[in-house]
């Protein structure tokens, strides 16, 4: 009789991604100049895998998104629990990210990350231009919503799905009928969920095995000192500055928090996609934490969309390592500017590609800094940005306990229990 207990996702998630990256080292420095293993396993087996595996995540993102949001709405009794809500999730989301931007300029002042850096000889940075403000609150109401599906449209998704949510909470018998509908589309995506999390580990150790194939170790001593101090900044932020929300605002145990949050952060670090983690920080939140689908289905997209505090705190050090860089001092006002303004951007220019140059490029010209400097910093951008986004969901999921634990909507003795969403992850699949 085996009695061997299986192994935790987490577990698994944590040997494929150790597998993946030793994987690449070996072939980076044994096996570079093999074509065979260039041509059929890196940009073969683990590209085809990596790119399979993310795309696996984002099939389920638009149908997780709008059915649980319509589900989430549709159960609300009064509909004036949806605008508080909403007023909190962005009052919350603006406060972390302007506390973000800030550590992370009082970081870059502090350590001279940039100084006796060489960036004459960067190469220039051509940025795509940043919709206004008032173009992005236009861009989120769909002129048609199945278009709106096709492309992933985040904020155009999450505005018709709560007008559709809104609908059928007002149709009587109807309504219930379509309620009861979308509540069992919910349960069968979130089994979806499940089902991909089975072959994470595989996935995981696709992307990589690719990415530190391809990393240029180089790049990263050459900016150490940008790269230490951006990384310890993400990492305080991450565990500090969220776990000090969290007790203060809802009284519970961050080291628990930390801990659900384990399998969510590896998904992020991993795909380096807030949108592309949706699906398992909203099963996090729900099936772990004990908050109810009514306000994660709500909090979680809409801050995978425009709460980006890895992102601004990214701006914040690479405007302090560039000003050092080019000996350009900058004022009190500056430094105030650069808050308000990678605050602001943060929501600007949400859904826009490459969203987190754009924010940037806007930052440095707000206190006119070149943007030379952005080529230089763009070589090891792809490994930071996998603890950016990791420190992003982290942001999105705190910020829905804290929500949830003011709207009611939180069972804290479901988030006190460290076996809590095992069994919902659990699936027979010897009876597919």
């Amino acid at each position: 009789m085996n009695t061997k207990k299986p192994k935790s996702l987490t577990a698994r998630v944590i040997a494929g991604m150790l597998a993946g990256i030793l994987t690449g080292f070996v072939i980076q420095f044994l096996f570079a100049d093999n074509a065979f293993i260039n041509d059929y396993i890196v940009n073969g087996l683990f590209e085809v895998g990596g790119k399979i595996f993310v795309a696996s995540l984002m099939m389920l993102v638009v149908p997780l998104v709008f059915v649980s949001l319509v589900c989430g709405t549709s159960s609300l009794k009064d509909l004036s629990t949806l605008g508080r809500m909403g007023g909190k999730t962005l009052a919350f989301y603006v406060i972390t990210t302007a506390v973000a931007i800030t550590l992370a300029l009082t970081m870059g002042t502090v350590f001279q990350p940039g100084a006796g850096a060489d960036l004459t000889a960067a190469s220039s940075f051509q940025s795509a231009e940043a919709p206004s403000l008032g173009q992005v609150i236009i861009n989120m109401f769909p002129t048609n919503p199945i278009n709106a599906m096709a492309e992933g449209k985040t904020l155009q998704i999450i505005v018709f799905a709560v007008l559709f949510g809104i609908a059928i909470s007002l149709s009587g018998k109807a309504g219930e009928r379509i309620a009861s509908l979308f509540n069992d589309l919910n349960e069968v995506i979130m089994k979806l969920v499940t089902l991909l999390m089975y072959v994470a580990p595989y996935g995981v150790f696709c992307l990589m095995a690719k990415l530190f194939t391809g990393l240029g170790l180089s790049a990263i001593l050459n900016l150490a000192g940008y790269f230490a101090v951006l990384a310890g900044t993400l990492i305080i932020h991450g565990l500090v500055t969220y776990s000090i929300m969290l007790k203060s605002f809802t009284g519970l145990n961050p080291m628990i928090f930390l801990r659900k949050m384990k399998d969510a952060i590896m998904f992020a670090f991993s795909t380096a996609s807030s949108n592309a983690t949706i699906p398992v920080s909203m099963e996090t939140v729900k099936n772990r934490m004990g908050v109810e689908n009514r306000v994660s289905s709500f909090t979680v997209p809409l801050g995978a969309t425009i709460n980006m505090d890895g992102t601004a705190i990214m701006q914040g050090v690479a405007t302090a390592f560039i000003a050092q860089a080019f000996n350009i001092d900058l004022t009190m006002g500056d430094y105030l500017m650069v808050i308000l303004t990678a605050t602001l951007a943060s929501i600007g220019t949400a859904g826009v590609p490459g969203v987190g140059l754009i924010m940037l490029a806007m930052v440095l010209n707000q206190v006119g800094l070149p943007l030379e400097g952005i080529a230089l910093i763009m070589g090891v951008d792809r490994l930071l940005d996998m603890i950016r986004t990791a420190v992003n969901i982290t942001g999105d999921c705190a910020v829905t306990v804290i929500v949830a634990k003011s709207e009611g909507a939180l069972d804290e003795s479901k988030f006190a229990d460290p076996a809590a969403g095992k069994k919902e992850e659990e699936v027979q699949l010897s009876h597919a």
